[in-house]
């Protein structure tokens, strides 16, 4: 099991994408919030229609870091 940060994620995307196929990357938001990225293979179809594009990815964690950091709500 590998634990990095969001930055570190959006940083080397693809690295830890290779990574997610062999073992668990643990991704840590902030202080009180992680999510586990694993490979998954033959994704059922309703997983696939709840997907989001790694450019939506990028913009939640611009908007989360915004509100972060300016204070204010981006919702």
């Amino acid at each position: 099991m590998v634990v990095i940060s969001s930055a570190e994620l959006r940083n080397n995307m693809k690295k830890y994408l290779d990574i997610a196929r062999t073992e668990r990357v643990v991704i840590q938001r902030g202080r009180d919030e992680s999510f586990i990225l694993i490979a998954q293979k033959n994704a059922p179809e309703a997983d696939l229609a709840r997907a989001i594009t790694v450019d939506d990815v990028i913009e939640r964690v611009r908007a989360g870091l915004t509100e972060m950091f300016d204070g204010k709500s981006q919702r």
